[in-house]
C-alpha cells in the first residue's frame, strides 16, 4: 500500500519538474539569448581528401595566382603528383 503512495508522489514530482523545465525554456526564449553567438570561422576544403580545414591552420600551396589549401603535408604532396 505504501508503494502505491510512493509511486504517486514520485510521479507528481517528475511531472512538476517536467512542467517547470518546459516553462523555464519558454521564458528563456521570450527573453532572448543570454550569450552572444561566437564568430564564424572561415573553412576551406582540401581538394585531395575533401576535409574542411580552418583557413588559418591549413597547409598552403601557391601556384601563380591560385591558392590551394590542404589539411596536411601528405595531401599537399599527393596533389602535386
Amino acid at each position: 500500500m505504501w508503494i502505491g503512495w510512493f509511486l504517486r508522489i514520485l510521479l507528481v514530482i517528475v511531472g512538476v519538474r517536467a512542467i517547470w523545465k518546459f516553462l523555464a525554456g519558454i521564458f528563456k526564449g521570450v527573453r532572448g539569448p543570454g550569450r552572444v553567438a561566437p564568430q564564424s570561422v572561415p573553412l576551406v576544403r582540401d581538394p585531395v581528401c575533401g576535409t574542411y580545414v580552418v583557413r588559418s591552420r591549413a597547409v598552403v600551396l601557391r601556384q601563380g595566382k591560385q591558392i590551394e589549401y590542404f589539411c596536411s603535408e601528405t595531401c599537399r604532396r599527393r596533389f602535386g603528383r
